[in-house]
């Protein structure tokens, strides 16, 4: 029997106050008829409490735009799952801090991607979002619960980094997550100067692993599964008594594969489909028409995302292939095969070398 996902993100809505260059979704300025009900949401929650206990975490759009959002939290955490909020943070007002408490939030992430108003501002598309973005998570901070900052790393704010890591440590932050752009939506929009290089994307990831050794605060790469290769390498340059940096407290710990899409993650839309991570546009199944339970253990492209043995290309052959599995949403952008190769890693692993070497092929 599978083991239930770790985290599984559920869109409650598109309907979103901001335009962000990067985003997976196309934002709606009205709910969408097929946006599943509060009853549908009440199911659904009974079916995720079915499989086990999990993080939920109500995403969107800006799930603060749904009014039922803190109804749907509160349900949640009444059956038994910890919930969590992702939000831009622009409509955190004292009124909302305080139903957010109330409702049983046990985290609530608001994104910043870059440390002063113009940086962010300009990602975000609205004029002010990055001023209500810290009045909101002031608020949080002042009720004394646990924020989450996310910064979506391109090359806009790459040079950047040190002082939104400053800034995040100023506001009393709890976690600083850094996603590394996975180019769906309206990320594809974006021009190729905007995206990082995949030498620039590793002096990233050997950077956030640099820190995070001498970080008190929690911080992770997401969207970066080949953080576990780097992780790996730097180990066994510098031995430690520890098997995880010490920086090491996130809510997937232990888990011991850089890609969880489909493995310890899922992502369910407004309508209820059902798809291995929020980047990865292969439907797995419909919690309208199935218990998520049966489609987490029955859907074959859950099957699949599961064998560390059935990548392609060079990741078929890596050494860290059980560890990292490339970023499948990336391999299925460019590729359209979703066992196909990271396109963002540097690493060539012997196996692959060899096979150039002789001139065979490293598909698997």
């Amino acid at each position: 029997m599978q083991p239930p996902p770790r985290l599984v993100y559920w869109e409650i809505t598109k309907r979103c106050n901001l335009r962000c260059a990067h985003c997976r979704a196309v934002p709606q300025e009205c709910a969408s008829p097929d946006e599943l009900t509060l009853a549908d949401g009440f199911r659904l929650i009974d079916a995720l409490r079915e499989c086990g206990r999990m993080v939920l975490v109500l995403t969107g759009g800006e799930p603060l735009l749904r009014p039922d959002v803190f109804d749907l939290a509160a349900y949640g955490a009444w059956r038994g799952l910890t919930m969590a909020l992702a939000t831009n943070g622009t409509l955190i007002t004292p009124q909302v801090a305080w139903q957010i408490r109330d409702a049983g939030f046990q985290r609530t992430s608001i994104s910043l991607d870059g440390p002063d108003a113009y940086t962010h501002d300009r990602f975000r598309r609205v004029p002010g979002a990055f001023d209500r973005a810290i009045e909101g998570l002031r608020h949080l901070k002042e009720l004394g619960l646990s924020v989450q900052v996310n910064t979506t790393v391109t090359a806009h704010d790459r040079e950047r980094l040190g002082e939104i890591h400053e800034m995040v440590r100023k506001l009393g932050a709890d976690a600083w997550h850094l996603f590394l752009l996975v180019p769906v939506g309206c990320g594809l929009e974006l021009s190729e100067n905007a995206q990082l290089t995949p030498r620039e994307y590793e002096a990233v990831l050997y950077w956030i692993e640099e820190l995070r050794e001498s970080e008190p605060i929690e911080i992770r790469a997401t969207c970066a599964p080949h953080i576990q290769r780097i992780r790996l390498q730097r180990q066994a340059m510098h031995p430690s008594p520890s098997p995880l940096p010490q920086g090491e407290r996130d809510g997937v710990r232990g888990t011991r594969r850089g890609c969880l899409a489909g493995t310890g993650i899922c992502f369910i839309s407004h309508r209820g489909e059902v798809f291995p991570c929020g980047y990865l546009p292969v439907q797995a199944g419909d919690v309208r028409q199935q218990r998520f339970g049966e489609v987490w253990e029955q859907a074959p492209v859950f099957a699949e995302l599961r064998a560390a043995d059935r990548l392609h290309g060079k990741c078929g052959s890596c050494d860290y292939r059980v560890v990292c599995g490339g970023c499948r949403a990336r391999a299925f952008g460019q590729t359209g095969d979703i066992l196909g190769e990271e396109p963002f890693c540097t690493y060539l692993p012997p196996a692959s070398l060899s096979m150039r070497a002789t001139g065979t092929s490293g598909a698997a």
